[in-house]
């Protein structure tokens, strides 16, 4: 029998799904067949999608909210469509996109270009979203350094008995993981420090 599956993707565990989720049961998914990622669009190892490709059969249909959702990678957006379209044999229902419906067989070759067409575009403008994120971030990253933001972690303070510690390693009195423990950090940590 023919199974109706939803697949809803925020790109971080703070962003909220409740609007994808409306849409889908809007939609008539219920929800033990509405697979939830949040991660990332930037490729397809995402466990909730793989688990939900595995399920997918002929004849069934796969809903999702808009293209972006389902991925941000032009080339693999396009792939992806590929493979549950004609692999699976699974329609796509791309709710805010109603000519992105593959449920309608009997479709012309109008509208199956049509809809290639607008496929095409939607996926370029998907990828092309996801570079203008990375770049605003990288400015975004900039500007700050620029007004003297430091990022990462502070430095940790050297324990005043760092001198000492140094001094039997470099005399071949201790090792470094042996130095590690007496200052109460990683010998890693410790070498880094012998370094500066």
């Amino acid at each position: 029998m023919a199974q109706l599956y939803g697949y809803v993707r925020v790109s971080t565990r703070e962003q909220n799904e409740d609007r994808q989720l409306i849409a889908m049961r809007g939609f008539g998914v219920t929800d033990e067949d509405i697979f939830i990622d949040k991660q990332s669009g930037k490729d397809f190892r995402r466990y909730a999608y793989q688990e939900l490709l595995a399920k997918l059969k002929p004849g069934d249909t796969l809903v999702i909210k808009s293209i972006d959702r389902l991925g941000r990678g032009y080339e693999e957006i396009l792939e992806q469509w590929r493979v549950i379209t004609k692999e699976r044999q699974t329609a796509i229902v791309v709710i805010d996109m109603p000519l992105l419906d593959t449920r309608q067989k009997e479709r012309d070759l109008t509208g199956t270009f049509v809809a290639d067409l607008v496929l095409q575009i939607l996926s370029y403008v998907a990828q092309q979203e996801r570079e203008f994120i990375r770049q605003r971030q990288a400015e975004g990253i900039e500007a700050a350094k620029a007004r003297g933001v430091k990022f990462g972690r502070p430095p940790m303070e050297r324990p005043g008995t760092f001198p000492e510690v140094r001094e039997a390693w470099a005399c071949g009195e201790i090792s470094a993981r042996e130095a590690g423990r007496r200052l109460g950090v990683s010998h890693k940590t410790f070498l880094a420090w012998t370094r500066q």
